[in-house]
């Protein structure tokens, strides 16, 4: 039996030796291109200056071009998740818990961006919002970049 495995080794072995020549005989085409690239020139890097002076935020901005640019604001009183079954059961008295706490101010946004926080009034049979907490101007550019 060990002559059979001998020989079974000996056909792995030839069957190898072949296979390493045959592709020993085709170029490689990742090989020629790794070649290639290191063979070329690099390109030289040059240092960028930033020669502008920094914008103060303090300082008068022409805001004429963005004041009529129409924005969406809304106020979120809370969230929640359910999954899909819960959703289907929902009807009319049906009560949904969201993650915020009676009495806590409702957060004001503008395109989705967190601007102030408020309460709700009521004034002439119409809902409202009173800021209490308005977002700086800075940590909003902040939340931006």
């Amino acid at each position: 039996m060990s002559e059979d495995n001998q020989d079974v080794a000996d056909e792995w072995a030839a069957a190898l030796e072949e296979q390493g020549t045959a592709e020993g005989a085709e170029e490689d085409p990742w090989a020629a291109a790794l070649e290639e690239q290191a063979e070329a020139e690099k390109a030289p890097i040059t240092q960028l200056n930033d020669d502008a002076a920094p914008r103060k935020l303090d300082t008068d901005i022409d805001l004429d071009m963005v004041l009529d640019i129409p924005v969406t604001i809304s106020m979120e009183i809370g969230r929640t998740k359910i999954n899909v079954r819960n959703l289907l059961q929902l009807s009319q008295g049906s009560v949904v818990e969201l993650d915020r706490l009676a009495g806590e101010p409702m957060d004001v946004l503008v395109n989705d961006t967190l601007i102030a926080h408020g309460e709700v009034v009521v004034v002439n049979d119409k809902f409202g919002i009173r800021l209490t907490d308005v977002i700086s101007a800075e940590e909003r550019i902040k939340k931006l970049k």
